[in-house]
């Protein structure tokens, strides 16, 4: 437990408890001073390499034997940043720099009283990976198996850290699995293509409605007026089954050419202009990128990158699409 002050540092004289700003604190009726309990400055560091952290097992009070990201008091005379990096070297051997400040957390211990924890993100720039004194053991933990935590400060911290990361880790997944026919399931599970899809299951009537209302009477699509509408609809939902499957890496590129080329032989005889059948294609396209944004299920924390990925993600499928529907409808 915390220590209560009994006597004035200045004078020794027995202190008591007076009001100040409504404010109860410590009192020299002899010094006539007053004595202010402000929230110590920890600082801690999330030091991540290939999805995993660098935590510390602690070796003394308080929790000692769990784990914590390598943390300490700042001293007098040091920034709060040249306490972080000091800190991180003394108990991982690693020397470090600054990227930002991630998170700020208050905090009670009943070891040290108030405590303001600042958790900043660094990156390593030396030093060799050791436990300092203060810790038993110093190793990196994959993000998703991460232990229990000695402090709720640094729980709360990495949970941001993570979830700011998610978004990066989704669509490094992305680009790695490109080229295979299928996704992993912890991939397609996890990954903003997977968001996209969803959006399409759930939104796919409205999706194909607003196809519908502009397919009818867009000058480009003028064989398509004289249809059914059920039938566009059919035609619409089709498309955008195949779309989820290609999207979802249940779906390889024979799929896409058997569908789009019969598609196409299908439009060609009942005497459709290639110019409109690709033209309606393209408007579907449009629907859903649109539609998704509209619906801020992409926009949200994506960095440009990201929706260039999944936006080229459904060029390729558009492109095959495109091309095979081209070409069953020129075979004779």
């Amino acid at each position: 437990m915390k220590k209560q002050r009994k006597h004035c540092i200045y004078c020794g004289e027995i202190t008591i408890k007076k009001y100040e700003d409504n404010v109860q604190r410590d009192f020299c009726p002899a010094c006539n001073s007053f004595f202010y309990e402000n929230p110590l400055p920890v600082v801690s560091t999330i030091l991540e390499s290939s999805r995993q952290i660098l935590l510390v097992k602690r070796d003394r009070a308080p929790s000692r034997g769990l784990w914590c990201l390598p943390t300490g008091f700042a001293e007098a005379g040091e920034s709060i940043e040249e306490a972080a990096l000091r800190e991180l070297e003394e108990e991982t051997g690693i020397r470090g720099k600054i990227v930002k400040l991630l998170d700020v957390d208050s905090y009670k211990s009943r070891f040290y009283g108030d405590l303001l924890f600042l958790t900043f993100v660094v990156q390593q720039t030396g030093g060799k990976l050791c436990a300092g004194d203060d810790c038993s053991q110093a190793r990196f933990w994959p993000a998703n198996k991460l232990p229990p935590f000695a402090f709720r400060s640094n729980k709360l911290a990495l949970e941001a850290y993570i979830k700011s990361r998610r978004d990066y880790w989704a669509i490094f997944d992305s680009i790695e699995h490109t080229d295979k026919k299928t996704l992993p399931p912890t991939v397609v599970k996890n990954s903003l293509t997977r968001r996209l899809v969803n959006v399409i299951i759930k939104n796919k009537e409205k999706i194909i409605e607003q196809w519908l209302d502009d397919v009818l009477v867009n000058p480009s699509t003028a064989e398509y007026h004289k249809m059914e509408r059920d039938v566009l609809y059919n035609i619409c939902d089709r498309i955008l089954s195949q779309l989820t499957l290609w999207l979802g890496g249940l779906h390889d590129v024979e799929k896409i050419k058997s569908f789009y080329t019969k598609l196409g032989r299908e439009r060609r005889k009942s005497g459709f202009k290639i110019s409109d059948v690709l033209s309606a294609l393209s408007l579907i396209r449009k629907h859903i990128w649109t539609f998704a944004l509209a619906q801020d299920a992409l926009q949200k924390n994506l960095e440009l990158f990201m929706t260039f990925e999944l936006q080229r993600r459904m060029t390729i499928f558009f492109d095959l699409a495109t091309f095979y529907l081209t070409r069953g409808h020129e075979e004779k």
